[in-house]
Order: structure tokens, then C-alpha cells, then sequence
């Protein structure tokens, strides 16, 4: 009796890390982004059924691209023994510089998905689950104050904090998009100011770091 031999390939497991990998890539190679999932899962061999176990359409994925950076700056900073020990002004330092250090290793995806359409609002959709999580890792920053200055601060200008910390970062996204200096130091000093002149303002004595952060920007948008 003949009989059949039984394939014994396995299919490929894809996860959403390659997904969102073939993605970035694939609209940096071709200048623009695939007109919807079919097409997508096609020109990279991707079953559509793959695909919708993660996403339930591309703007799902774009959004979730920018949760994978900040999940990776939140690991990254949480695996700092010390960082508990900073005070708030520190920590969002180091929020404000991580951010910007793993946005720089994808920068060419984050130009061309912050810029590709005039209408810089429509593009900011694309953050709204990155707000979320930005703004929870804020609040959590507020509720472990280190220091008796944090904590006269926190009580008074909490909510402003929060809301205000997430202005601060797109100002500082927006300068970094703009910046032509070498390795991005002009935005380095952007977030030494910014975030000076932020807690300063919170501790009622703002004009001197206002000035110097006035100053800078001028210098370096309207000079």
C-alpha cells in the first residue's frame, strides 16, 4: 500500500516585533506607507490571520510602534538600581533623554511618520496609546517623591505636571525633528532647559531660567 508522506514544515511563527519591524521598513524603502492590510500582508508574506491577531488595522500597528519605544525606554530606566533614589527633576531627565536616545535609533521612521502629512495634528494620532502610557509613568514618578521639595511641589501642581510634562516632551520631540546639530547636542540642551525652566516655575521663582530657555530658542528658530 503506498502512502502519502506527511509535510513536516513548520509554519513560521511572526510576532508583532516582526511585524512592526517589516513595517518600519517597508514604508522607509518604498516612501510611503502600504494603502491597507491586504496589501501589506502580501507584498511581505504575512498572512492576513497573523497580522489581525495582533492588529486590527494599521493605524493600530503605527500606534503600537510608538509603545514599543516607550516600553523600551521604561525597562531601560527601571533597570537602573538608582533611579528610584533621583529626585523628580532627574527622572524626567532621564525620561526626556531616553526617549530621545531610542527615537534616535529609529529616526528615519519617526521623520517620515511625523512629517508625511502636512497636517501635523492628524499625524499626532499615532501617539495617543503613547500619551497614555508617557502620562501613567509620569503620575507614578509624581506618587514617589524622593525629597520634602518634590513633595510641596507635587501637592500643589500635580495635574499641571502631568499635562504639562507632556507638552514639554512634544516641544522637545519637535525641536529634536528640526535639529541639524551634531549628534542632536542642541537638543540636549533643549531638555537641560526646558525641564530647569519647568521646575522652576513649579517652585515659584521662574524668571531667570524662563529667560535663559527664551533665549535659546530664539537663538536658535528666529536667528
Amino acid at each position: 500500500m503506498t502512502t502519502t508522506k506527511k509535510s513536516t514544515t513548520k509554519k513560521k511563527t511572526i510576532t508583532d516585533d516582526h511585524i512592526i519591524s517589516v513595517f518600519m521598513d517597508n514604508v522607509l524603502q518604498h516612501n510611503a506607507e502600504p494603502k491597507n492590510v491586504y496589501l501589506f500582508c502580501k507584498d511581505n508574506k504575512i498572512e492576513e490571520s497573523d497580522f489581525y491577531t495582533f492588529y486590527g488595522s494599521l493605524d493600530a500597528l503605527k500606534q503600537d510602534i510608538w509603545v514599543k519605544f516607550f516600553d523600551n525606554v521604561k525597562g531601560t530606566i527601571e533597570d537602573d538600581e538608582n533611579y528610584l533614589t533621583y529626585s523628580n527633576k532627574n527622572k524626567l531627565l532621564t525620561l526626556y533623554f531616553s526617549l530621545i536616545e531610542i527615537l534616535t535609533l529609529n529616526r528615519s521612521y519617526v521623520m517620515f511618520a511625523l512629517k508625511e502629512e502636512k497636517n501635523m495634528l492628524k499625524n499626532l494620532q499615532q501617539l495617543k496609546t503613547f500619551r497614555n502610557h508617557f502620562k501613567s509613568f509620569i503620575v507614578d514618578m509624581i506618587d514617589t517623591q524622593t525629597s520634602e521639595e518634590d513633595f510641596k511641589v507635587n501637592k500643589i501642581a500635580k495635574p499641571l505636571y502631568v499635562e504639562g510634562a507632556w507638552v514639554e516632551f512634544l516641544f522637545i520631540l519637535k525641536f529634536w525633528l528640526d535639529d541639524t546639530s551634531k549628534g542632536f547636542e542642541k537638543t540636549d540642551v533643549m531638555i537641560e532647559k526646558a525641564v530647569k525652566a519647568t521646575f522652576d516655575v513649579l517652585n515659584t521663582t521662574p524668571l531667570d531660567s524662563l529667560v535663559d530657555l527664551g533665549k535659546f530658542v530664539w537663538k536658535e528658530k528666529f536667528k
